[in-house]
């Protein structure tokens, strides 16, 4: 019995014509993936780039926020402290509170009334003590030409002093208002931020299951964990450089040493580059006061303190908290103050480190260990973000990983442990 014949199958691979556009074959070669890379990548542009655009239209809401997780994270482990100690939350959260405002404001107030006063004084010094510094240079046993740097200081100076720069500083004082909104906007986010934080990321935790809000829930504490751990570590670093160089200052008899101690109070929080602007300024002016001697003498103790700060207080007050190679806290130095000034390069190099700890976290691409090939692992076992965890933490990730989200309702929060 014959079998009826079957029709022939159509081609499944058909060559596209002139005009078949949709064809999948247009894409499936190497020019339509890379076109579709593209296309991607424009989109992913276009959606970051309007992103940017909003959050620069609500900058005052941004920075407020910023500021105040990054206090808040720092103090928040002496709320829980007090909790423990049997206090109520809300009045360990006002106690707190109130306290770091105290402090926050007595430290501004104290720069301000420190600096103010000697900052004609001071900025006179440096200018002598750069053209005591440039009669040196070319009088030298190297003679050297500094005809460069001073043109452009001069240039600098000019705008500084041109009365476009001063009438563009007073219509800056019209910003005031804005500047006042921002630090009460700050104020009431930071209140918010400790006495219900735990409520508002446990709400931002329940919108999502299993492993992306184990995730998110490690990269939050990894959050809080590195900004209080900088903030409290860069604190003690920048009061002790502050009194091991202000000190020596006022024995050796250089003047203003006060306002010199507290620049580089500041400057120690802008990691590598602060502390060498301040020790250079301090060496300028006891060059122009008391002579080369004492100028060096004065670089010696820098160095001194630097080497400390590197090689003794930061890994016993910071420990691992900041794993950034220089050469990225450099770039992200460079990219904050272009975008943001000076506040931009004091928040550049924490929300760098948070962002490489958010990565480690969502990624798991990194091959850990040492290869046969590229040798040893440059990220040591103590700088990774997984490392940081404690044993509680790593658990209550591993529940949620597991859990649903029928029995996610049960599982206890930071205030139950």
């Amino acid at each position: 019995m014959s079998t009826p014949s079957l029709p022939e199958p159509a081609d499944r691979h058909p060559r596209p014509g002139a005009g078949d556009v949709g064809s999948p074959a247009l894409w499936s070669d190497s020019l339509g993936r890379v076109s579709t890379r593209c296309g991607q990548l424009l989109l992913i542009t276009a959606v970051v780039g309007g992103l940017l655009w909003v959050l620069v239209r609500i900058g005052i809401v941004v920075v407020a926020a910023l500021v105040a997780l990054i206090l808040a994270s720092a103090v928040a482990p002496m709320v829980a402290w007090l909790v423990r100690r049997h206090w109520s939350r809300v009045l360990a959260t006002l106690t707190v509170f109130l306290g770091t405002l105290l402090v926050v404001g007595g430290v501004v107030t104290g720069i301000v009334f420190a600096v103010r006063g000697e900052w004609d004084e001071l900025s006179a010094s440096a200018v002598g003590g750069w053209g005591e510094l440039q009669r040196f240079l070319r009088t030298g046993p190297v003679p050297v030409d500094t005809a460069s740097i001073d043109s452009a200081l001069q240039k600098i100076t000019g705008v500084v002093t041109s009365g476009s720069f001063l009438g563009g500083a007073l219509s800056g004082i019209g910003a005031a208002t804005g500047v006042i909104t921002g630090a009460v906007l700050m104020i009431v986010i930071l209140f918010f931020f400790l006495k219900d934080g735990q409520l508002l990321w446990s709400f931002t935790l329940r919108w999502f299951h299993d492993g992306t809000r184990a995730k998110l829930a490690e990269s939050g504490d990894r959050t809080v964990q590195l900004l209080g751990g900088y903030v409290r570590g860069t604190a003690i670093i920048a009061a002790a450089d502050a009194v091991f160089i202000g000190v020596p200052l006022a024995i050796l008899g250089v003047p203003l040493a006060l306002p010199l101690a507290v620049i580089v109070f500041v400057g120690a929080f802008v990691p590598i580059v602060g502390a060498t602007v301040a020790g250079a300024l301090a060496a300028l002016v006891a060059l122009v006061t008391h002579g080369p001697l004492i100028a060096l003498v004065v670089i010696g103790i820098v160095i001194v303190v630097n080497q400390l700060e590197s090689h003794l207080l930061q890994p016993l007050v910071m420990g691992h908290a900041l794993s950034l190679h220089p050469l990225v806290v450099l770039l992200a130095l460079a990219v904050g103050t272009i975008l943001s000034g000076f506040f931009g390069a004091i928040l550049a190099v924490p929300l760098t480190a948070v962002a490489w700890s958010v990565v480690q976290v969502w990624t798991d691409t990194y091959q850990t260990g040492d290869d046969p090939v590229l040798g040893k692992d440059p990220l040591s076992p103590g700088h990774r973000a997984s490392s940081k965890a404690s044993i509680a933490e790593r658990w209550k990730y591993q529940r949620m990983r597991s859990s649903t989200p029928s029995t996610a309702e049960s599982l206890p929060t930071d205030d139950d442990s």
